[in-house]
């Protein structure tokens, strides 16, 4: 009788052997003086810092969505790690986390060494860009649940911080000021809309040119990580909002108090030419509740702090917080 070994059923261990002897240097470079132990233990150890009164520990998880696909069909790779690390940590910083380590979670049908890498080598750059440690991650082959070239990628960032400093919504008043940090493209969210209205709508090719860079190049901008502004000015911060999926409608209200509202200047956002082409053809109203249209995070600064932020990042100024219910009114 013939035998099967679970390489023929599609799962290579070798080729997972020599991924984890490949990526070790990408990893080892994330670590600081708080990492205990080394790689391929069976759990990543990581010692608290020191200094903190009330620490508490925060836990955000995140995913890359259907941005996986362009990175998949383009055979371009190297990014979308950074686009895991930043969905996490830039949630993390907004409850007034600073991020300490970072696990990931690779799934593909058939290891890929190449591709595997580069991803692992874009998370490994992400946590460099975040100031944290990658301490551990799962590579998991399934043949039958992914197709051909398929792979899915999920997050995992811990943080820490002062318990008497997580409640931001006491800190937020009537008339504070509302700051603008760039986003660096349409960062990870919205691009089930962004591959139907391109690809299948306009008919757009990935070598396009837009604005004079590859369309591809312009979609595939992996998402900034917004986590040393945080540190630097965050005595001078009264609260952030992250801009994901929802936009600045749904995403500016979670920081505010009931009594609250946030007035929004359309005219003075810096909207990104990408987001400038969709809104061609899709309704301002759908393009403001899908999109960052430009801004990946909001600050909400104190009047008398306003010139200080500005002076020390690349923020401006947006718009204001009245009395009012709490929502965010664009105008």
């Amino acid at each position: 009788m013939s035998t099967v070994s679970y390489k023929d059923a599609g799962v290579d261990i070798d080729a997972g052997n020599q991924f984890v002897e490949n990526i070790k240097p990408l990893v080892k470079a994330t670590f600081d003086s708080n990492v205990v132990g080394g790689i391929g233990s069976f759990a990543g150890a990581y010692e608290l810092p020191s200094g903190y009164k009330k620490p508490v520990i925060l836990g955000a998880t995140d995913g890359v969505g259907t941005k996986l696909k362009l990175a998949i069909d383009s055979k371009k790779y190297d990014t979308v790690g950074i686009d895991l690390v930043a969905m996490c940590v830039n949630d993390l910083i907004c409850n007034f986390g600073t991020p300490l380590f970072f696990l990931d979670y690779y799934a593909t049908s058939k290891l890929d060494l190449e591709a595997s890498v580069a991803v692992v080598g874009g998370i490994a750059e992400g946590c460099k860009r975040a100031e944290c440690s990658l301490i551990g991650g799962e590579t998991a082959e399934m043949p039958g649940m992914y197709n051909k070239d398929d792979f899915d990628l999920a997050g995992f960032a811990v943080g820490i911080a002062e318990k008497d400093e997580m409640n931001r919504l006491e800190h937020v008043k009537a008339g504070d000021i509302l700051l603008a940090l760039p986003s660096s493209g349409v960062h990870s969210n919205g691009y089930s809309l962004v591959r139907k209205l391109f690809f299948e709508k306009l008919g757009y090719k990935f070598e396009d040119v837009i604005d004079g860079k590859p369309l591809i190049d312009i979609l595939l901008e992996p998402t900034r990580i917004y986590v040393n502004i945080f540190k630097k000015l965050k005595s001078k911060i009264n609260a952030l909002a992250h801009i994901t999926g929802g936009g600045i409608v749904e995403n500016l209200p979670r920081v505010l108090p009931q009594n609250l509202k946030a007035l929004v200047y359309k005219e003075k956002i810096k909207t990104l030419p990408v987001f400038e082409l969709m809104s061609k053809h899709v309704a301002e109203s759908e393009m403001y509740r899908t999109f960052n249209m430009g801004v990946g995070m909001v600050l909400v600064v104190s009047p008398e702090n306003v010139d200080e932020v500005l002076a020390n990042s690349d923020g401006y100024v947006i718009g204001e917080l009245q009395e009012g219910e709490r929502e965010a009114v664009m105008l």
